[in-house]
């Protein structure tokens, strides 16, 4: 019901907000495979971590698993962005599942710089989330394993074989803010500990802090549009929680609270990297019910990023061509 008095509500949009790169690129894989190959595909884990996505790309076709052994012989197989440990790519090797890695390239960079320095002979500190999907992938990437650190309490009790042989690698969805303390207390405790320059963390999960931390500053609640289990969307709704105004986070409209919107004048609403457009325009629709929405964008970065699928794609795509030819 609309507000008789004709209350305004201020809406103000993080720039920028929602979708990154990887996570585009993820589901593009996953709708491309569908177009290709027909329904059903198989997703190990959700492909991102919203569950309007997975519901949409379900209702196409798309069937999500844990485990590869809940995959009939010779489906196609999606691997999540969040990447896989070594042992389940091994494990579709050996069933011959045709795969396709829809990993985000910056996790698979991750991968890589970790791999590189066991090579080296140096022991590998992870900071990150324990049991995150990408956690658990990365920590499966590297020989020898990973010590997981989480805080910078946790550095302390480490053991490693030869302090002069150490190096670090992030969970992408932190932010330079959330990992300087810990990397503060790492090369305290092992001077000669080598990682990746603040560059190399995920310019996505930095650039919607960022931009939350310029909205917050202007707006009277603050609103985090993603899923519950989605780490970067979490982290959003802290910093308002640290900067002092109310933050909550919430899958789409229906779970807003109209009891959040007493005595608010401007409303800052962002999304998880995760979490399409069209819920927050939803959201911007449930708010008309409580009053005349005036909305305007606080201006930030303008992210331009964009991965390449999967050469295989197109090279799976032709080979089922060609087969489909032979048997005409």
């Amino acid at each position: 019901m609309k507000n008789e008095n004709e209350r305004v509500l201020r809406v103000l949009l993080a720039q920028p907000r929602g979708f990154c790169a990887g996570v585009e690129r993820a589901i593009e894989i996953v709708q491309r495979a569908l177009d290709l190959f027909g329904p059903p595909v198989y997703v190990r884990h959700e492909i991102v971590h919203n569950k309007h996505v997975v519901e949409s790309l379900r209702a196409k076709g798309a069937v999500f698993v844990e485990n590869l052994s809940d995959i009939p012989e010779g489906a196609v197989t999606i691997f999540s962005a969040h990447g896989v440990p070594e042992a389940v790519q091994a494990e579709a090797e050996r069933r011959n599942l045709p795969t396709i890695d829809a990993t985000c390239p910056l996790v698979s960079k991750v991968h890589k710089e970790g791999q590189n320095h066991a090579l080296k002979g140096r022991e590998v500190i992870l900071i990150g989330h324990d049991g995150h999907p990408e956690v658990e992938g990365t920590r499966g990437r590297i020989p020898g394993g990973v010590h997981l650190v989480s805080s910078a309490v946790d550095v302390g009790a480490i053991q490693v074989r030869n302090p002069e042989q150490v190096a670090y690698v992030t969970q992408t969805t932190l932010s330079v803010d959330e990992t300087r303390d810990i990397i503060a207390a790492l090369k305290k405790r092992f001077p000669k500990i080598v990682g990746p320059d603040v560059k190399d963390i995920c310019y996505a999960t930095q650039n919607r802090q960022t931009a939350v931390r310029k909205l917050v500053g202007v707006a009277d609640i603050l609103l985090v549009v993603g899923a519950r289990n989605s780490s970067n969307s979490n982290r959003l709704r802290e910093i308002g929680t640290e900067m002092n105004i109310p933050s909550y986070l919430i899958d789409d409209a229906s779970a807003l609270d109209p009891r959040w919107l007493d005595g608010v004048t401007t409303v800052g609403i962002t999304a998880g990297a995760s979490a399409p457009e069209e819920l927050v325009l939803d959201l911007i629709h449930r708010l008309g019910d409580f009053g005349k929405v005036e909305v305007s964008e606080i201006g930030g970065i303008e992210e331009n990023m964009h991965f390449k699928l999967p050469s295989n794609l197109n090279d799976m795509a032709a080979h089922l061509k060609a087969q489909e030819s032979s048997e005409a």
